[in-house]
């Protein structure tokens, strides 16, 4: 990638990656029981960075959202296709849940403190993420969860029952939360991912081959 500054568009891009990356986590961690470690790190990181000079510092980069300018890609270019049926769900579900969760002021501070508290273990402990997401699940159950709009997970339920992978999908979600918070900071709205979804395309795609991932 080039130092040139991102424009608005590229930045809510890559905010909206980060929501798409959390859409294919949870999908692949729920189904599989498995994911990358590289971008699960990413998604976890961004829930410590409070006040980013860009939408890229939120992942450590655009590279740490990689995963999710791929799979925005995919989603852009056809939201009917059978096998990503899931994702578009749950990238809705972060979008809607988002909204609510920025309405309740006392929610949102709440999670900020908790995450707050939750950041000197994130940098005293960074390689033991299921002791991170332990802590961050909690969060998750004690704010998000109690809502009545709660985003219906998909899978296998060997892994959903797996205490360890539930940990690591709600940790996910208040990172797809997190992603979709910034993208509205940014200007971003559900009725322009259709009204500009072209532009969206070209903008994920653009950013992937920076990358040299297309």
């Amino acid at each position: 990638m080039s130092d040139t500054p991102l424009s608005n568009l590229e930045q809510q891009t890559i905010a909206l990656a980060g929501v798409a990356q959390a859409a294919r986590l949870v999908d692949q961690i729920s189904k599989t029981g498995s994911y990358p470690l590289d971008f699960l790190e990413s998604s976890i990181h961004s829930l410590f960075v409070f006040s980013p000079d860009s939408a890229a510092d939120l992942f450590g980069g655009i590279s740490g959202v990689k995963l999710g300018l791929q799979n925005l890609s995919s989603l852009l270019a056809d939201t009917k296709a059978q096998e990503t049926h899931d994702l578009v769900r749950y990238v809705f579900s972060l979008l809607y849940l988002e909204r609510k969760f920025a309405a309740n002021t006392e929610m949102v501070s709440v999670v900020r403190s908790r995450l707050n508290h939750t950041s000197f273990r994130a940098e005293h402990f960074s390689n033991n993420v299921n002791e991170l997401c332990h802590s961050i699940s909690g969060i998750y159950e004690d704010t998000l969860s109690n809502h009545k709009f709660r985003i219906k997970v998909s899978g296998s339920a060997q892994h959903l029952q797996d205490p360890k992978k539930a940990q690591m999908i709600r940790t996910v979600l208040l990172a797809g939360v997190r992603s979709a918070f910034l993208w509205r900071q940014l200007g971003g709205h559900r009725w322009g991912l259709l009204l500009y979804r072209k532009k969206l395309l070209r903008s994920a795609q653009n950013l992937s081959r920076g990358l040299g991932v297309v």
